[in-house]
């Protein structure tokens, strides 16, 4: 920016900082410069980098999935046996919050993150807050929600597999009719558990319907999105009293999937079975239990946090290779198959 003002480095910091050695019309012009391009001060870059605090920075989507807390758990067991402490932020899903939350932990407070992308941050497609900070020499592992276009270590499971594998379970049991409760394209996770489960379908030569397909539309209003996914599933099951099994990616759609059941009087498993993702309190102590496929969250966030500490203690040494994590996935059958 001093380049292209034809000013010192000096008066375009403290014109930023509203100096008042700096001229009202001076100051306007650099800050007027900055915004146009888009500058915003970096935490990161002002903390003192040397200083390490042995304090890691976790930050997740949303407090309702229990696969959270059990990788929270995890990172939380890790950070112990090694001497590092855990900050958790919440993102609610806002990438405006994910970027304030990243910036105020980073400003001295952390020495590397744990992440969980945020929905309005895949749906964005603007990384620029994580990317910054792994620039500034912060490293950061993500875990579930991952992208391509963050270069770091990542720690998920195969949802492919683990979608396909929960789908052939279905369709070994004799259900052809299978509605799958989704995300949108968007978030990664259910992107790639509905791949598994057209997968599934497609090694075992049945015909595909997208009718059978609900993508739930998030609006970061849990009881607002919840209740439309609870009509769209019954709108489903009243057109086509055919189908008889249900794959939700998540067991919070597992259990709006099974208050519809209850309320239209149909019998788990008998008419209609289900499986989902997480393996939480909701599949355990539901009724019918959920047979679901298990993440292994607390195996995620144990690995999650050995690779960031490995980085952080290993900082002198030149390790450019990033790695990508796959945790397997088991299925856990109970009553609802």
């Amino acid at each position: 920016m001093a380049q292209e003002l034809n000013v010192s480095i000096s008066t375009v910091s403290k014109a930023l900082k509203d100096s008042y050695e700096i001229g009202e019309e001076t100051r306007e012009r650099i800050k007027a410069f900055a915004k146009q391009k888009g500058y915003r001060p970096n935490n990161i870059a002002l903390s003192l980098k040397n200083k390490k605090t042995k304090t890691i920075g976790v930050i997740i989507p949303d407090v309702l999935h229990y696969f959270f807390a059990l990788v929270i758990n995890g990172i939380e067991q890790i950070a112990m046996q090694q001497g590092y402490n855990v900050v958790v932020a919440l993102s609610n899903e806002s990438f405006e919050k994910e970027v304030v939350n990243l910036e105020t932990l980073a400003g001295g407070l952390i020495d590397g993150f744990i992440m969980s992308l945020s929905r309005e941050t895949l749906k964005n497609q603007d990384y620029h807050h994580i990317n910054e900070t792994i620039r500034q020499g912060m490293p950061v592992v993500l875990f579930d929600r991952i992208v391509p276009e963050i270069e770091c270590d990542k720690v998920i499971v195969d949802d492919v597999k683990g979608a396909y594998d929960a789908t052939t379970l279905l369709i070994s049991k004799g259900k052809q009719q299978i509605l799958l409760l989704t995300t949108q394209d968007f978030v990664n996770v259910g992107r790639l558990r509905a791949q598994g489960y057209i997968k599934a379908f497609q090694d075992n030569g049945l015909p595909l319907d997208n009718d059978l397909i609900i993508k739930t539309v998030d609006t970061q209003n849990s009881d607002n999105d919840m209740s439309i996914l609870e009509k769209n599933i019954e709108r489903a099951i009243r057109e086509n009293d055919k189908i008889n099994g249900i794959f939700a990616v998540n067991e919070i759609y597992a259990g709006a999937a099974l208050k519809v059941l209850k309320k239209l009087s149909i019998a788990v498993p008998e008419k209609v079975s289900i499986i989902c993702f997480t393996d939480g309190l909701i599949s355990k102590y539901s009724s019918p239990t959920l047979t679901t496929v298990k993440q292994h969250g607390e195996e995620i966030g144990k690995v999650a946090a050995t690779k960031l500490i490995d980085r952080l203690e290993k900082e002198d040494e030149e390790e450019s290779v990033f790695k990508e994590y796959v945790i397997k996935t088991t299925i856990v059958e109970r009553e609802s198959t």
